[in-house]
């Protein structure tokens, strides 16, 4: 069987709703959203509130959680896989809480599953303080990952000039909602099913340390694992898109 068919790729078609991580907006999901649409599926990158490069940034988790709710409702989107990047988890988790007859599936590609009470902050326990400084240091309580801790960690399959490009479509993240204690007991309580997707050269969660420990979060759950950084949607956005098909599928 070869992906390249979109009769043989998959028996079945999809519907994506792709939520990003920090410092990202919607509009990365646009090459894996053309390659799982040449494959007969239907995809959304949709941008969460407080963020990208003009958003205001005064937001809290919970407006963050609602304008994915607000988009998946306005849309009537229903029988969906909802993937969430990196501190996406946290968004998706949020979300299935409110809309959990919509969602057909979840996956957690790299990304955080949050105990009860848990911030997002408390992922990086090695950048708490520098994030934190950051924030206090901007005028609009954000943060922005350093160049050099996005070449060496985010994106470290990527070739210079892509590093560069890839960067420079970042914006400041919100810095309080990575803060903020979250409730989770109702995510934990949900049968959902749902699948992991862990990259192989991710440094930022890392197959073998935090992403064993998000994804051991999940109860039951289906792991894919593919190759590829933390970013890899910009260093093989095809190989992505395929991977996000296997940890969605039924």
């Amino acid at each position: 069987m070869s992906v390249d068919d979109p009769q043989s790729a998959t028996e079945n078609s999809y519907t994506f709703v792709l939520v990003h991580g920090g410092c990202h907006d919607g509009s990365l999901w646009q090459p894996v959203i053309e390659r799982l649409e040449q494959l007969g599926h239907t995809a959304y990158g949709p941008t969460v509130a407080g963020h990208g490069k003009d958003a205001p940034k005064n937001v809290t988790h919970a407006d963050e959680t609602q304008s994915i709710v607000d988009f998946i409702v306005g849309k009537d989107l229903t029988d969906f896989i909802l993937l969430g990047h990196g501190y996406a988890g946290t968004i998706i988790s949020k979300v299935v809480e409110v809309i959990p007859e919509r969602v057909r599936r979840l996956v957690f590609w790299s990304a955080y599953v949050l105990n009860d009470g848990e911030t997002a902050l408390e992922m990086l326990p090695d950048t708490i303080e520098m994030l934190t400084q950051m924030a206090a240091d901007s005028a609009d309580n954000t943060f922005m990952i350093p160049f050099d801790m996005w070449r060496e960690a985010f994106i470290n399959d990527g070739e210079p000039d892509l590093v560069q490009r890839a960067y420079d479509q970042l914006s400041p993240e919100p810095f309080g909602p990575w803060a903020e204690p979250l409730n989770m007991k109702k995510f934990h309580s949900l049968q959902t099913p749902r699948s992991f997707l862990a990259g192989a050269a991710d440094m930022v969660v890392s197959p073998g340390d935090l992403g064993y420990r998000m994804s051991s979060r999940l109860g039951e759950f289906r792991l894919v694992q593919m190759p590829g950084s933390h970013e890899a949607i910009f260093t093989d956005p095809t190989g992505v898109a395929d991977k996000f098909i296997e940890a969605g599928r039924d």
